[in-house]
C-alpha cells in the first residue's frame, strides 16, 4: 500500500522550516497539504517531534481528531473539531522549535491515518503517542523539517 504523501509549500523535505515557525519569531506552524488517505481512514492524526531531543519529550505539535477528508493545513491553524496537545513549552497548540548552537535539529511531521478515532492523554509524549497512533494507523507519511 502507497503511504499518504506528506508535503508544505513552505519548505522542502530535509529543508530548513520558515523563521515564522521558531519560537522566538511568530510561533505559528507550516502550512501542510497532503493526498493518499486510504478511503478506511475515519480519523487523522498530527505528529511532529524533535528527532534530537531525548526520550520522555513532548513534542512540538500534536493534534488528532482531524477530518479525513481535509487535504491540509493552513500556516497557524489546525482544524475545527480537531483537538491540540500540550506541546514541549506546555502549551496547547504548536510549540515552534528554537535555534540552537549545536547546529540545526530535524523535525519529524508525521500524518497519520487511523480506522478508528484515537485517544492519548492530553500530555502525552513523543515517544507515548508516537507508539500508539504507529500500532494504529493503516498509513502515514512523513516530512521532515530543519532549524
Amino acid at each position: 500500500m502507497a503511504g499518504i504523501d506528506l508535503r508544505s509549500p513552505a519548505f522542502v523535505n530535509h529543508g530548513r522550516l520558515p523563521h515564522s515557525c521558531a519560537r522566538n519569531e511568530e510561533n505559528i506552524s507550516p502550512p501542510l497539504s497532503w493526498s493518499g488517505v486510504p478511503e478506511e481512514a475515519s480519523e487523522l492524526a498530527l505528529l511532529c517531534e524533535s528527532l534530537d531531543s531525548p526520550p520522555g519529550s513532548l513534542p512540538l505539535w500534536l493534534v488528532t481528531g482531524i477530518d479525513p477528508r481535509r487535504t491540509g493545513l493552513e500556516s497557524g491553524t489546525s482544524h475545527p473539531g480537531s483537538y491540540e496537545h500540550e506541546n514541549g513549552h506546555g502549551e496547547d497548540g504548536w510549540g515552534g522549535p528554537t535555534a540552537s548552537n549545536d547546529g540545526p535539529h530535524r523535525y519529524l511531521f508525521r500524518l497519520y491515518a487511523l480506522p478508528a478515532p484515537v485517544s492519548l492523554p492530553h500530555d502525552v509524549t513523543s515517544d507515548a503517542a508516537r507508539e500508539v497512533l504507529g500500532q494504529q494507523s493503516v498509513s502515514h507519511g512523513t516530512l521532515v523539517g530543519l532549524y
